[in-house]
């Protein structure tokens, strides 16, 4: 592990090359076999009504909004039939925070899909489970249990945004603050599952604030070993009310530079995912070769990030060129960064 100073010290190194080599070799050393792995999977926003108002959010409407809406149970088994027959082996299913969904709604929706699927879920971010738990006044863990056990596999790293309370406060001021996320997670990994880490970067944080989310959920990680991965993409900054303040984006060298200091810095992660949804095709082929093992979800649908401003797309045949074309072999995963294809 590099320290929080030598971490700092390398975000305003000029050596973007040695970076790059420096956190390859990391990637070579727990992936010798030279394998970068990728899902077919789908996101599927629920609703996107939503009480937070969060500043970087361009995909919420606020509550009896024209524009808002609750997906039915049958449209959401609809979607995942699609996924199903296109090959997809998992879901990432989130919402907006809503005021007046309790915990048995969420149950009935994943006893719902089990029941007709056999397809893995990874549902519901840190900030969405707090509201649940808010809204059915439930403790942490009786809500955690509860999904759990009606059929929630495992909980994504989304609402981290960047966990330094000074920066929630600026940019989602009615979201959870850094010791929710933190709870939700570490609570999770108590009761058996797995969750992922994420950080959205370059919203106007601090690169000390951008270490300090590095420290957090590497701590977690060493305390319980409850993460598959960690997943940095960059703000989008286009279609919403922070990209008003924060007048430009992080550049190519910049997340290229975040993502080698996040593989060097989590040196307890098995995984971090190079993303193509924020940074294009090209630049996340660039970066496995800065610590990435990872290309992320085909993303048969995805509402969020889109909204904000990115219009990349993937295909499986595009992602697995990509993975080639850089020197390592495709394979394809599960969820829980289980892999089972090899050609």
């Amino acid at each position: 592990m590099i320290s929080q100073k030598e971490a700092l010290e390398l975000f305003q190194s000029d050596d973007l090359i040695g970076l790059g080599m420096a956190a390859d070799s990391v990637r070579r050393n727990l992936h010798p076999e030279g394998i970068v792995s990728y899902i077919i999977d789908r996101n599927i926003n629920y609703t996107n009504f939503c009480t937070e108002y969060c500043s970087f959010c361009a995909f919420y409407r606020p509550m009896g909004h024209k524009e808002g809406y609750v997906h039915p149970y049958e449209v959401i088994y609809d979607k995942i039939q699609e996924t199903v027959e296109m090959g997809g082996t998992g879901i990432l299913m989130q919402g907006g925070l809503h005021p007046d969904l309790p915990v048995e709604w969420y149950e009935d929706l994943l006893r719902g899909i089990k029941k007709r699927f056999r397809i893995h879920t990874h549902c519901f971010s840190a900030p969405e489970i707090t509201n649940i738990a808010e809204v059915s006044h439930l403790t942490l863990r009786d809500t955690i249990a509860r999904l759990r056990d009606a059929g929630l596999d495992s909980i994504p790293g989304g609402g981290a945004e960047i966990l330094h309370d000074d920066v929630r406060r600026r940019i989602s001021r009615l979201k959870c603050n850094s010791g929710e996320w933190e709870a939700v997670h570490r609570t999770a990994h108590e009761l058996g599952m797995r969750t992922t880490a994420t950080m959205m970067f370059g919203c106007g944080e601090t690169l000390e604030q951008r270490l300090h989310h590095l420290e957090v959920v590497r701590r977690i990680q060493e305390d319980t070993g409850g993460f598959t991965a960690f997943i940095p993409w960059t703000f989008q900054r286009e279609n919403t009310s922070l990209g008003r303040f924060v007048k430009e984006e992080a550049t190519a060298v910049e997340y290229l530079k975040t993502l080698a200091i996040s593989r060097l810095y989590l040196d307890n992660f098995l995984n971090v995912q190079s993303s193509w949804v924020t940074q294009g095709l090209k630049l996340c082929q660039v970066g496995l070769r800065f610590g990435g093992n990872d290309v992320g979800s085909i993303m048969l649908e995805e509402n969020v990030v889109s909204a904000a401003g990115a219009h990349n797309h993937a295909t499986e045949e595009e992602l697995r060129r990509i993975i080639r074309d850089a020197g390592f072999i495709p394979k394809k995963r599960d969820s829980l960064y289980r892999a089972y294809y090899l050609n």
